[in-house]
Order: structure tokens, then C-alpha cells, then sequence
């Protein structure tokens, strides 16, 4: 990963990326733009209330595969060339949709289709209506980011906007499980364009006060643990195995504060597995580590430390201890060009009525945007979806009067960008 080293940009690049670093001044309000965005919040509403009754956990290639249906027919509808791609490891499907106009901007906008949740949850979590607050299972994340994308876009379409030369929609399948089979494509894909948009929820308001966009998320990772030993009978001949539980523990232990020395890594063990009858000494454990990365040379880093360090003693004599690290979903870090294209989101924001937008520093939970990140191309934007709040938990719900604030961002953020040389 190169997030944060300077690029050496393309003509046409470079010209976006100073186009960026302008406009931070509150222009007034464009009213057609608020308009047509007002007139789109039942429509938004509508489609939150039909994607929420698709229950499309990960798992749920079905629901997914429904989901991905109302999003093509959506795209379709907009004028765009649509396609289905599969996922490089399973049977999900992405979606693709591609608009042609008459500009020189080349943009990509990104949402997921997945949720964290399992199937009947709509039982126990229903859709529902409390006064500022809609809720369901996935209805912030992320499926309000594919309402703010569609709506987004025919809101522009509503004012006759072609200011562009390509706009790419993608929608994949696998975010909530690391985005494996679709990170690829999102990566190479991102670095074909000038600007990504990425739009999983922001804070709702009862919770950070201001709505706000994202500056930096951490890479995923993880971290395995083997420890061999040798089986005997836990009563009559302990002696004579190696307790590979007790080695397990004694490793653990030992490195469970490792990545504290390490800058941009955190590392917590959250799995552990030995033995499988009450009677014989174990002689193999495992355990799995969540890893979290913010550098793109921690990993490297982290994984030596590791090795390093459980070679260092051994609690039980004869055991072999094996370390790996394995390296999921990339860091995102917005850096001066995904900065600059905040700075030009607050100042739209500042439009309406000098309503602040707070910029949130960094999250330990992943993003689609460290894979957009990936090539250095693209100035990268993330959160760009509704506020709400319950992301992966109960009653997860989106706040209403953050639709049509998010709405006039993105069509007025791709206009302004639009009208750049």
C-alpha cells in the first residue's frame, strides 16, 4: 500500500487535485439542487423501507442477489449501462453501473449490498417509524448509502447535469466479511477515476452532535497462533506430553501488548481452540487475533515482533510455536487530496444555512475506501451515506433529517467537481 506516500499525477489528476484545494468558502445555496432534493426524501424513504425487507446478510446469497435486482433495475432506470459481476470467491454478485456524459470528470461511487445481520432478524427488528429515527437491519449500513447513491444521481438527472465523462456505481456483496472476492475490482476500478465516494453511514447527530465525513480508517487483519505439542494421558502420564494449551497461553500472554510499541497496529486475541476430550494433555492449540492497521508498514512490523517474540521462552519444553499474519482489507487514509475534498463538502454543507460538517479522524472498523485507496489514483472521500446509529448491533436506525443534507452533498460535490477544467 502506498497511502502515505505524494504521487506524481497524470495531467488530467492533477488538475482535479488542485481543483480540490479551491472553493472552501460558503457559496449560496444552489435552491434547484435543495429542491429537487426535497422533493426526492419520500422516494429515498420508499426505497430505505423496500431494501430493509430484503434480508441480505452475508451469508444470505439470495437475499443479496434480491437486493442486487433493485439496484440494477434502479441503475437501469438512470440510463445506465449495467452489468453483474461475480465475486472472485463465491457465488455473490456485484453490480455495476456506468453513465456517460459530455465532461472530463471521472467519478466512482461505492456502497454494499451486505449486512452483518442473520436471517428472521426482521422478526425480532422490524422496519419502523419513530419520529426522527427509521430503523431495520442494515438500514444505515448500508443500505442508506445505496438510497443516497441512486437518488443522488437522479436528483442530477432531474437538473439536466451530463457534466462528466464517466460515473461509475459499484455495489458489492462482501464488505461486512473483508470485501475478499470484490477488493480487487474495487481497487483497479477506483484507479480509473479521478474521485471515489464511498458511503457508509455517518454518526447520527444524538450521538456526535454534527453530521460529519470520515478521514481515515484502520486495514484489517489477522494474526494466527499454532502451538504443536504432544498428546499423553492427562491421568496416568502427564509427563509425558507437551501441553500445547499451556504454551498457547504462556504465547498469549506474552504478546497480548505487543502492538503497543508498534505505530499504527492494534492487536487483541479474540479466539482460542485446544484439545477436544477432558482427559488427554492437548497437543495442538490455535488461536486468531483481530488485528488493525493504520500504516502501511505495520503489518510487516507487527509480524516480526511476533515471531520475535515467541521465540523469546517457552513455558512448556518441546513445543513449536508458529506465527502468521494474513492481511485482509488495506488502511484508508484520506491524505491531502481526500482532505481537500472534505474541506469542499464542508463548504457545501456550510450552504445550507451554515450547517457544520465534522470531520471524523479515524475508525477502527474497516472500509471499501482502503481498497479505493489502493493505487494512489484517486482522491477518496468516505461516509458519505446517511447518519444513524446501532451499525452491527439492535435497532439500527438512520435520522431522517440527514436525508436531504446528504442528498444535496453528493449532487452538489459532483457538480462543483464537474465544473472544474
Amino acid at each position: 500500500m502506498h497511502l502515505m506516500k505524494k504521487f506524481l499525477l497524470t495531467p488530467c489528476l492533477a488538475a482535479v487535485a488542485l481543483s480540490l484545494s479551491f472553493g472552501a468558502l460558503a457559496q449560496k445555496r444552489d435552491d434547484a439542487i435543495f429542491a429537487a432534493a426535497q422533493a426526492a426524501q419520500p422516494a429515498v424513504i420508499d426505497t430505505l423501507h423496500k431494501l430493509v425487507l430484503i434480508e441480505s446478510g452475508s451469508a444470505n446469497i439470495a437475499g443479496i442477489a434480491r437486493v442486487a435486482d433493485f439496484a440494477q433495475a434502479r441503475l437501469d432506470a438512470l440510463g445506465a449501462k449495467t452489468e453483474r459481476i461475480k465475486t472472485s470467491n463465491s457465488e455473490r454478485v456485484m453490480v455495476k453501473g456506468v453513465l456517460k456524459g459530455q465532461g472530463r470528470l471521472k467519478a466512482m461511487l461505492i456502497a454494499h449490498m451486505d449486512t452483518v445481520y442473520a436471517d428472521g432478524i426482521l422478526a425480532t427488528q422490524p422496519y419502523k417509524l419513530d419520529g426522527n429515527r427509521l430503523y431495520g437491519p442494515g438500514i444505515a449500513d448500508d443500505k442508506g448509502g445505496i438510497a443516497v447513491i441512486l437518488h443522488s444521481l437522479a436528483v442530477l438527472q432531474s437538473q439536466g447535469w451530463n457534466d462528466f465523462a464517466t460515473l461509475t456505481v459499484l455495489f458489492n456483496p462482501d464488505e461486512e466479511i473483508g470485501s475478499g472476492g470484490s477488493g480487487a475490482l474495487i481497487q483497479s476500478l477506483a484507479a480509473e477515476h479521478d474521485v471515489v465516494l464511498s458511503y457508509e453511514p455517518t454518526a447520527a447527530k444524538s450521538m456526535a452532535k454534527v453530521e460529519g465525513v470520515l478521514l481515515a480508517a484502520a486495514g484489517t487483519a489477522m494474526a494466527t497462533m499454532e502451538v504443536k505439542g504432544k498428546a499423553s494421558h492427562a491421568g496416568a502420564a502427564p509427563d509425558e506430553g507437551r501441553n500445547a494449551l499451556i504454551e498457547l497461553s504462556h504465547q498469549m500472554l506474552a504478546t497480548e501488548g505487543i502492538a503497543k510499541g508498534i505505530a499504527g497496529a492494534q492487536l487483541n486475541w479474540t479466539y482460542a481452540q485446544a484439545g477436544s476430550v477432558r482427559n488427554q494433555i492437548p497437543e495442538s492449540a490455535v488461536a486468531t487475533a483481530d488485528v488493525r492497521l493504520l500504516k502501511p508498514d505495520a503489518a510487516e512490523k507487527l509480524q516480526a515482533a511476533l515471531v520475535a517474540k515467541t521465540q523469546e521462552s517457552r513455558r512448556v519444553p518441546d513445543t513449536h510455536v508458529h506465527v502468521k499474519l494474513e492481511v485482509g482489507r488495506p488502511p484508508y487514509v484520506a491524505g491531502e487530496r481526500g482532505m481537500a475534498l472534505a474541506q469542499r463538502a464542508r463548504a457545501i454543507y456550510a450552504e445550507l444555512d451554515g450547517r457544520p460538517l465534522f470531520f471524523h479522524p479515524v475508525t477502527g472498523g474497516g472500509t471499501d475506501a482502503g481498497f479505493a485507496s489502493g493505487s494512489g489514483k484517486a482522491a477518496v472521500l468516505e461516509s458519505l451515506g446517511l447518519a444513524g446509529w446501532g451499525f452491527h448491533a439492535r435497532d439500527e436506525y438512520i435520522e431522517i433529517d440527514s436525508i436531504v443534507p446528504r442528498l444535496y452533498l453528493t449532487a452538489r460535490l459532483l457538480q462543483d467537481l464537474g465544473k472544474q477544467p
